[in-house]
């Protein structure tokens, strides 16, 4: 693997024109415009991820979702833009219920209104989208809709584009009854989940004045896009605390998670905050650009994002539904309180912290493992190999890395999760294998060819 500074994956934003002084961000310039289903991956993410670290163009991100449930979000507009997509050049099985499509329909047309429609709504068919649960301000949707109309004004006015729209309007308004009642807009408290009694082995929140908000409450509770529910692939739960391999586990973590190790190397420390990025960011930015860099027509760009990103979006509901049903503790606890875990072979350490701030949910297994675990499966039996080359950046370490493999992706998360203080290894490995699993299962019933 090789470092290099430099944002391939983010090099096809370089052309940007700003609506004046709403700031927002639109690539009427750049291949976007030429590619719907890059352009309105790219809208999906700004609306669904947040502002993030080391912006290179502004705040082209403006959503507020954290990584899993941005994950449902994405898996859902992808969908859509995907239903579109074959809609009108046909080749692969719908999604959802197919739309009537007129033979001339414009693509564009087509995938712009059904990702717009999607997220946002029309109130011109009276639709809401995955409005408000999606949780934009006014302000913000309008700028998705600034995005729209000015996009909609470069594709030429006739039968081509209003049957288009229509198609669009079809998938948008077929996707978001789907997804109604799905479980998005619960708004559980930590207590609605029967945590289990304080005490060794059992994760607490984060402390706080005020305590900061537990993430992920929801996931458990929302309906996947493709697996029957979401303890379909629940893994076994994490090692005993009195076990040898939880030993092995807690001394690695111990000795290369810590704030200041004196082991952890430099590289080490890169690897460990460069994925600390919002990762759906990270993959959604370098899927795009594999797509480019690939030469894939509009459906064959369609169809892989959607199978990655439902599998991911599967993969975050069901880690999230093994996360708070084990309730396992972080590293940071459990290192401090190593003397009550009952394993002669851990001592307890009342210093120890993590490298950087450890997220507010449960520990086993690991989000990251389980998300990249699924889109590195999913684009493993789209190309049909694992052998492909593809870069992804970080806007926290300002670096670039490169990968010639796609498990490889996986390895190096795997590892950054122990670097970085957060997880036990056990539960990186854990959450790769549940991802794998989920994603055979959504790749071997959606999104396939039509004899």
């Amino acid at each position: 693997m090789t470092f290099a500074n430099g944002f391939t994956a983010a090099a096809a934003f370089a052309v940007v024109a700003t609506s004046g002084a709403r700031g927002v961000e639109l690539q009427t310039n750049s291949p976007f415009l030429a590619d719907p289903v890059n352009y309105w991956s790219h809208q999906a993410q700004q609306a669904i991820v947040p502002a993030g670290p080391g912006r290179i163009f502004g705040d082209e991100n403006y959503g507020n979702k954290f990584p899993g449930e941005a994950a449902v979000y994405m898996g859902i507009v992808h969908v859509a833009i995907y239903d579109a997509a074959v809609a009108i050049e046909g080749g692969y099985q719908p999604y959802g219920p197919p739309p009537d499509a007129a033979p001339n329909a414009s693509a564009a047309a087509a995938i712009a209104t059904a990702a717009h429609h999607t997220l946002v709504g029309s109130p011109d068919i009276g639709l809401q989208g995955l409005q408000p649960a999606l949780g934009l301000t006014p302000e913000q949707q309008s700028m998705l809709d600034f995005a729209y109309d000015t996009y909609m004004s470069k594709i030429s006015e006739g039968s081509a584009k209003s049957d288009g729209i229509r198609v669009g309007e079809q998938v948008a308004i077929a996707i978001t009854t789907l997804r109604q009642n799905d479980g998005r807009e619960a708004n559980p408290a930590l207590a609605d989940l029967n945590p289990p009694v304080p005490g060794a082995g059992i994760w607490e929140r984060n402390p706080g004045n005020p305590l900061p908000p537990v993430l992920g409450l929801r996931l458990p509770g929302i309906a996947p896009l493709a697996l029957a529910s979401a303890s379909q692939f629940r893994p076994d739960g994490p090692n005993p605390l009195t076990s040898e391999e939880y030993a092995e586990d807690f001394e690695q973590v111990k000795t290369l998670g810590r704030s200041d190790s004196l082991v952890r190397t430099p590289e080490q420390k890169i690897q460990a905050l460069f994925w600390t990025d919002h990762d759906l960011r990270q993959w959604n930015d370098a899927m795009n650009g594999l797509a480019r860099a690939r030469g894939l027509d509009l459906v064959q760009t369609a169809r892989m994002l959607a199978m990655a990103h439902v599998s991911g979006a599967d993969a975050m509901i069901s880690c999230f539904d093994a996360k708070f049903s084990y309730w396992f503790w972080r590293p940071y606890q459990a290192i401090p309180r190593a003397d009550s875990d009952g394993n002669a072979a851990t001592s307890a350490d009342s210093t120890w912290q993590p490298l950087t701030g450890t997220p507010n949910f449960p520990e086993y297994p690991s989000a990251h493992a389980c998300h990249s675990g699924a889109v590195a499966e999913a684009l493993r039996t789209f190309f049909g190999t694992d052998k492909v080359s593809f870069s992804i950046d970080s806007r926290v370490t300002r670096t670039l890395r490169q990968y010639d493999r796609l498990h490889d992706v996986v390895k190096d998360v795997n590892e950054a999760r122990v670097l970085a203080g957060f997880h036990f290894r056990n539960s990186d490995q854990e959450g790769a294998n549940l991802g794998r699993a989920v994603a055979r299962f959504v790749v071997s019933r959606l999104f396939r060819r039509i004899d």
